[in-house]
């Protein structure tokens, strides 16, 4: 039950950040005196709408994003004379730009004011302190480093060696270990394959126990098998300016790491089937199928009921952040894409008026089809793929 809550939640959030998107449009085009016909969520047949003015409001039987039509987006479209002076083309480029942008700018104050009311109410999550005491025993070696125990996965080498949770460690191989970042840098500093001493403090015993470990290969990378306690973590509220810092830092890297699994996005495209596929960053980013398992995984993890709503509110600022990422790109039909046109106008424009020649007005946008049908067809594809992906070979959230 806690599984499909989480996974219903998404989906609201999902539609709720679809419709601040278009909303956005639709504000500032209703504000400047254009026409806006129709505003509805989701696509296909109409479950359900009601006319407010000049606008249809309504639900639609596909809950996969949503539309707002203003009347005259491109010329190519056929109008009412009446209309033409209304017009979305036949406006002032400030004014179409302001349109353009003003999705994105929803999705980016969503995000922003979301991580305000997070900082000021559930708390900054403060990490800790990471010690050498043992507070879980991996099962097993998995295929990856980021990656679970799957079936006919071999013994961890920690499991083999008799650790247990509660162990402290005090030497790797003849190094002393005061804290999680001497045992990880010990680690580091040995070879797959080798067999090395693991001196604990085990409870209740009266002397330091000795095991030997033989390390395994995850990746190139020596493996034991053992998750540390971390102690002094927890939540803490701020005021009103220091959740304003913490919401833009927050932004701010989330925009990088989009920018960091954009860029890696191709090489993990032969990955994304296969045991390894969230390895890299590209392989990580999934599609709304995706987005919807690990919120049903969020609801239904052994979390504390603060940390589960801290991350599914932290997935729906992801989503906004990426919805709005993603509309930047210069792409037709994407927001970015409508903003280049209008940018290209104007600076056509410019270069005329120097060489005291006429305005040349609008782009001839039947000359952009074949990119627009390009775009889509990549942006299509890509979503397609990351949808096959996730249905077989599906993200997991950390544990």
């Amino acid at each position: 039950m806690a599984y499909f809550l989480g996974a219903a939640a998404f989906v609201v959030a999902l539609l709720v950040s679809v419709m601040l998107h278009e909303g956005g449009h639709l504000l500032t085009a209703k504000r400047f005196g254009m026409k806006a016909t129709e505003y509805f969520v989701g696509f296909g047949p109409t479950l359900w709408s009601t006319r407010r003015g000049e606008t249809e409001y309504g639900v639609k039987a596909i809950p996969l994003g949503g539309f707002v039509k203003i009347v005259g987006y491109t010329p190519l479209e056929e109008i009412d004379p009446a209309d033409r002076p209304r017009a979305f083309y036949r406006q002032p480029a400030g004014r179409r730009s302001v349109v353009i942008v003003a999705g994105v700018a929803a999705n980016f104050a969503f995000a922003f004011l979301l991580l305000m009311v997070m900082a000021m109410t559930i708390g900054v999550r403060e990490p800790g302190t990471v010690t050498s005491t043992v507070d879980q025993v991996t099962p097993c070696v998995p295929a990856a480093m980021s990656g679970g125990c799957g079936k006919d996965r071999p013994s961890s080498p920690a499991s083999r060696a008799g650790l247990r949770a509660g162990d402290r460690v005090v030497s790797f191989n003849g190094t002393p270990v005061s804290d999680w970042a001497d045992l990880t840098g010990a680690i580091d500093e040995a070879k797959p394959g080798e067999t090395v001493t693991l001196v604990v403090q085990r409870p209740g015993a009266p002397r330091p126990v000795t095991l030997p470990v033989t390390l395994a290969d995850v990746d190139g990378q020596p493996f034991v098998g053992m998750s540390a306690t971390v102690v002094g973590a927890g939540y803490e509220r701020t005021g009103p300016l220091n959740a304003a810092v913490f919401a833009g830092r927050g932004i701010g890297r989330t925009v990088a790491g989009i920018g960091q699994v954009a860029a890696d996005l191709p090489a993990a495209i032969p990955k994304l089937f296969s045991p390894e596929r969230e390895s890299t960053p590209g392989g990580q980013v999934g599609s709304v199928v995706g987005a919807t398992e690990v919120s049903g995984q969020i609801f239904s993890s052994g979390g504390s009921t603060r940390d589960k709503l801290a991350l599914y509110l932290s997935l729906v600022v992801s989503v906004n952040i990426f919805l709005g990422a993603l509309n930047v790109l210069p792409l037709l039909p994407l927001d970015g894409g409508n903003l280049a046109v209008v940018g290209y106008e104007r600076a056509r424009a410019g270069v005329n008026r120097i060489r005291r020649r006429p305005d040349p007005g609008t782009v001839d946008m039947t000359r952009l089809l074949p990119l627009t049908y390009l775009a889509v067809l990549l942006l299509v594809g890509l979503g397609v793929l990351l949808i096959l992906a996730d249905l077989f070979n599906p993200l997991r959230l950390p544990e």
